[in-house]
């Protein structure tokens, strides 16, 4: 339910609303924006007397959100969130491409990569210190010798990072390396981490699961705003389908459904969506003439001996002229 303010309403009259609020022992969120404000009421609210709250003269209107998450809801935030990770933002118009390894391998592949993907125009690099794989043979990533080398890669570029935390067990650790914390594909309904990422004072990148309908990527963002952390970056990364011709099937539709129906920002990962590094260009092309907010994209200085996801991998060249095209792009759009 949204308790929806009148436009230039003061500080004080925010106030009152905000007592009232709270002297019926509801959950509610605060959300400032432009030119009008809103309190979001979360939980059971059918047997509230929302009479006195409606009479106010601060309160233009009370609305019922029938969607089942109320906060990533773009009825309670109309306005884009913009996601602000070191001096990059995401969102309300800001682009963002994410590039780096899937996996941290050693501290010369990470200082060589992120060295090239800077140059390349990335924004941001990513790298995996946890990795969840199907096989329990497969390499699962460093741990925090992995973490310690995504900061040295930061301290020597200046690049925010973005790395996985796969538990509630190592999340404390990840958060104190990580700029932007992401909880994979696998994890999107581990409820215990996104109440823990909730808690978190570090952005989140969510990324759908490999099944899930948009209500469950958005009733899942949903813990983590609820938890108290606003700042969530949705990723579309491909979802399971009949064809194993890629490895997912990627769902541009769901960027600008995204849009319609919330504020959260959302980026497309074209490398996890394909399998294969022949198509993440036309892909990463097809997110953003969508309206994707970024990309996040697997570079790899030699794929064809990396410890993970090598066929999916750009090279560095291969990833200088995608971004080469990315910005003839951006510019048509």
């Amino acid at each position: 339910m949204l308790v929806v303010l009148k436009p230039g309403v003061s500080g004080e009259e925010i106030g009152n609303v905000r007592r009232q609020l709270a002297a019926m022992e509801v959950e509610t969120h605060f959300i400032q924006g432009a030119t009008q404000s809103v309190f979001a009421l979360v939980g059971d609210t059918g047997k509230l007397n929302l009479a006195p709250v409606e009479a106010n003269v601060s309160v233009a209107k009370i609305v019922r959100v029938q969607q089942p998450y109320q906060l990533a809801s773009r009825a309670f935030h109309p306005e884009d969130t913009v996601v602000q990770i070191g001096h990059c933002k995401v969102g309300g118009g800001h682009k963002v491409v994410i590039a780096g390894p899937c996996s941290v391998e050693s501290e010369e592949q990470m200082l060589h990569t992120a060295s090239l993907v800077k140059d390349c125009g990335a924004n941001m690099l990513r790298g995996g210190a946890y990795k969840p794989r199907s096989s329990p043979y497969s390499f699962q990533g460093m741990g925090e010798a992995g973490l310690k080398l995504l900061a040295k890669a930061r301290e020597s570029t200046g690049l925010p990072v973005v790395t996985e935390a796969m538990c509630i067990e190592t999340f404390d650790l990840v958060e104190a390396y990580a700029d932007l914390i992401q909880i994979g594909a696998r994890n999107m309904q581990n409820f215990p981490l996104l109440k823990r990422a909730g808690k978190s004072t570090k952005p989140v990148l969510l990324k759908r699961g490999l099944s899930a309908t948009l209500e469950e990527l958005l009733m899942s963002a949903e813990y983590i705003i609820a938890g108290g952390n606003q700042n969530v970056i949705l990723c579309e990364r491909g979802i399971r389908s009949f064809d194993t011709y890629t490895r997912n099937t990627l769902d541009i539709s769901l960027v600008p459904a995204v849009k319609a129906i919330s504020h959260l920002p959302i980026i497309v990962d074209p490398s996890h969506a394909s399998g294969k590094w022949s198509l993440v260009e036309p892909l990463a092309k097809a997110a953003i003439a969508a309206g994707s907010d970024g990309l996040i994209i697997e570079v790899h200085h030699n794929p064809a001996e990396a410890l993970c996801d090598g066929a999916q991998s750009l090279k560095p060249e291969k990833f200088r002229k995608l971004m080469c095209s990315l910005k003839k792009l951006l510019a048509a759009v």
